[in-house]
């Protein structure tokens, strides 16, 4: 594996693995505020994140690189309210975004065309991850603080399984 790319899929690593740890913070604040339909959202996100992860590390690995476990950042525990939270998310996602596209960026580069291969899924992934958030924060914009039980019972239905596009 070239060790540029193995050092932009590393950095990967970390990210993914960040994501993970930020979603179970968000889903703590939101369980602990009388959220559960939040919670269980941000719990799933923070499992498919978690999936994410492992995967870099064993697509790095099966390369013939040397995936490194970092430690990662306290993610933030407190928010405004609900849609700041989801606000928060959506900046997230782009990050990963930007991020996912500079290791594309770079694989086509130094013709890694296996790893600009592997790196497809999570573009597609992200497009859904970014559409998925957006039709959130558009449904509490709509239904206003007041209307939050409502909003908490049925997010749940909002969710995109990982890899499967909606439409």
């Amino acid at each position: 594996m070239n060790k540029k790319i193995e050092d932009l899929c590393n950095r990967q690593v970390e990210r993914e693995g960040y994501s993970s740890n930020l979603y179970l913070a968000m889903a703590s604040w939101a369980e602990n505020k009388g959220y559960p339909g939040i919670a269980a959202w941000l719990y799933a996100q923070a499992e498919e994140e978690r999936i994410h992860f492992l995967k870099f590390i064993k697509y790095i690995n099966e390369r013939g690189g040397h995936a490194v476990i970092p430690a990662f950042k306290q993610p933030p525990v407190e928010y405004k309210n609900v849609q700041k939270l989801f606000e928060e998310v959506l900046k997230h996602e782009q990050f990963i975004t930007s991020s996912i596209n500079e290791i594309v960026a770079a694989t086509l580069a130094e013709k890694d065309f296996n790893t600009n291969n592997f790196l497809q899924w999570f573009l597609t992934e992200q497009v859904e991850e970014e559409a998925s958030v957006r039709t959130i924060i558009d449904k509490l914009k709509m239904v206003g603080s007041e209307s939050l039980y409502i909003f908490d019972r049925d997010v749940i239905t909002l969710r995109t399984p990982s890899g499967q596009a909606a439409g």
